[in-house]
């Protein structure tokens, strides 16, 4: 019965010490923070953390604003799924490139866009915000945050890119 329980907690000393240099090695405790620069600890989301760092987004939300629900049980379920779903992704090399959000993470997008631009959106478009087969805001506005070009999105004009590093 002793070498039950030697055997047993020598299992459990190896499952613990890979488990905590796993969460090390990836940084996990900074998932647990708001700080964007946790979405870089995955070198796939440099360039869409990059984007946002030049967005008009930048001065009023993090990642989490428009990425995640806003109740903190929904937000923290939410957010071990997709670092659960990223993982396994990424451990095996299985994702997709370019990066595409899913029908949920499409809905999170909508609902928060819906929550911080509801009285505007109101004025624009009566109604047709909180319809969920209407028009998603990111159809107009896909390059907001992420896209090759912030703020409205769409490609650079002539004017705008023989301006690009100089004030026009």
């Amino acid at each position: 019965m002793r070498w039950l329980a030697l055997v047993l907690a020598v299992l459990i000393g190896i499952g613990a010490g890979i488990g905590g240099y796993t969460v090390r090695y990836a940084e996990g405790l900074s998932y647990l923070s708001t700080d964007p620069a946790a979405c870089v600890n995955c070198h796939i989301m440099q360039p869409q953390f990059d984007a946002w760092q030049h967005s008009s987004h930048r001065q009023v939300a993090v990642c989490i604003d428009c990425h995640l629900p806003q109740g903190f049980f929904e937000k923290y379920w939410v957010k071990s799924e997709n670092g659960y779903r990223h993982g396994k992704l990424f451990t095996t090399q299985k994702f997709v490139e370019p990066i595409r959000a899913q029908p949920a993470a499409l809905a999170i997008l909508q609902d928060n866009c819906v929550r911080c631009h509801e009285p505007m959106i109101h004025e624009l478009a009566p109604g047709s915000a909180l319809d969920q087969e209407g028009i998603r805001c990111i159809h107009c506005h896909a390059g907001v945050g992420h896209g090759d070009r912030t703020g409205l999105g769409g490609p650079m004009r002539p004017d705008e890119i023989s301006h690009q590093g100089n004030p026009p």
